[in-house]
């Protein structure tokens, strides 16, 4: 991966703030460089599997569950795609003490485990025609098993990124997990596109989506191999070492509550645009205006390439202006833009239009993405690091994330689509008084 290389020379010499035995001016070690590899890399694929979901979701919905109404069946699958978010929140209590109590690496390897198993058990599972209700069952559960674990993914990898970053270099170092997180979403399209352009669209329907799932499983098994070869951060080892008393949980409640609520609403308005603006939008493009699955994939593909350009510079700005200014300007765009996003949508509507439209609302979205991952970890010291991040950011994602296809695709369905941009100018509205509320932590040493 060629831009594995500019996060390495973002690590500067100067060592993580709270890490022990680092020299002033070493340089990182093979080691340390490899960890930051296994981080962006196995996120990745941790949300290729995630969202690979949503990218076939008008295909599942043929799949497993009996043909009829296509917008019920399309709800029913929106709806198991809404159920998996159900766990997030447990994920990240749950694979976040584990990460709290005995390493970041520990809740990585666990979370891409489990991830690359559910998909595996998806891309495996007989359709509805053959199995007929067992289909949806084994599809609700696999669904539930990976949203346990993206509930644990988030917060140990934003907590081990950040942590292997020197003070001045925090934003940056987090920006490459909403750079992993754009670059799986653009591994699924590409692979619905890939597979759509090879085959004719009976052969996606039948057999070419279980390939996606299959191959997507098969990648999370390499970063699982990775991970498991890499070291803990310094700061989790020099907290250890210290024999602090590990309560994650508890002390999240009862010493972090504050900081818990505003790891909320940093993360509403961003959440929510995620799974409108990149995840779902290319299913909805289709639903819209008639535009093949294909086309809406490959304007996917471009737009969320130019963010993936973006955000490491976004990442640098952050570093330099500090992390408020550049949520703020995100969440006032993200205003401004909501109704344009949707609106300008109609039958007819060209490939460039699609992709224009796509790419403004995935620009504004690198200013979440560059400073959201680092202000949410510099709330929280090392030994509540992970699981402050990973809970109320699940819920977060749970509550707005995913509820978002489903609440589109339903007013769409209702003949209330066109007003849907409302409710995105509402929370992004809200996250903007969030950010002009909260403290400035640039600058502030990682506890």
């Amino acid at each position: 991966m060629n831009n594995d290389n500019s996060l390495m020379s973002a690590l500067t010499p100067q060592p993580a703030s709270g890490a022990t035995g680092n020299a002033q001016g070493r340089q990182l070690t093979h080691g340390e460089k490899k960890a930051i590899v296994a981080a962006t890399l196995g996120t990745i694929v941790e949300y290729t599997d995630w969202v690979i979901y949503a990218t076939f979701s008008s295909i599942l919905a043929r799949q497993f569950f009996p043909a009829g109404d296509g917008l019920t069946s399309l709800l029913s699958v929106l709806a198991i795609f809404a159920v998996g978010f159900i766990m997030r929140p447990i994920g990240g209590a749950v694979l976040g003490q584990v990460a709290d109590r005995y390493g970041r690496k520990k809740g990585l390897t666990l979370s891409i485990l489990l991830m690359s198993l559910a998909s595996l058990v998806i891309g495996l599972c007989p359709n509805y025609d053959s199995i007929g209700i067992a289909a949806p069952i084994i599809l609700v559960f696999a669904r539930l098993v990976q949203g346990f674990s993206a509930g644990g993914e988030f917060g140990s990898a934003s907590a081990f990124l950040i942590e292997s970053a020197p003070a001045h270099r925090r934003a940056f170092a987090g920006s490459w997990q909403w750079f992993a997180i754009n670059a799986g979403t653009m591994v699924s399209f590409l692979l619905g596109f890939g597979l759509a352009s090879l085959g004719s669209d009976a052969a996606l329907n039948d057999w070419g989506w279980r390939v996606a799932f299959i191959i997507a499983a098969l990648m999370g098994l390499i970063a699982l191999w990775i991970r498991l070869s890499v070291r803990e951060t310094e700061i989790f080892k020099a907290r250890a070492a210290s024999n602090v008393k590990k309560r994650p949980l508890r002390d999240l409640f009862f010493s972090h509550r504050k900081d818990a609520m505003r790891v909320i609403g940093i993360a509403m308005a961003g959440n929510l645009l995620n799974y409108v603006w990149m995840v779902s939008y290319p299913s909805q493009v289709h639903l819209i205006t008639g535009m093949s699955i294909r086309d809406t994939l490959l304007a996917g593909v471009i737009s969320v390439g130019v963010s993936l350009v973006l955000l490491p510079f976004a990442g640098k700005l952050a570093d330099r202006v500090g992390r408020r200014p550049v949520l703020i300007a995100f969440a006032v765009a993200s205003v401004l833009w909501a109704w344009p996003s949707f609106g300008l949508l109609h039958a007819g509507i060209s490939l460039t239009e699609v992709t224009i439209l796509q790419t403004i609302s995935m620009v504004i979205m690198t200013g979440f993405g560059a400073a959201s991952a680092v202000t949410m970890a510099e709330q929280f010291p090392a030994e509540v690091r992970v699981t402050g991040i990973a809970l109320p950011y699940a819920l977060s994602v749970t509550l707005f994330g995913g509820t978002a296809p489903y609440l589109m695709a339903a007013m769409a369905g209702w003949g209330y689509g066109h007003l849907f941009w409302i409710y995105l100018a509402v929370i992004s509205a809200i996250s903007a008084v969030v950010y002009l509320r909260m403290p400035e932590t640039k600058g502030l040493p990682l506890r």
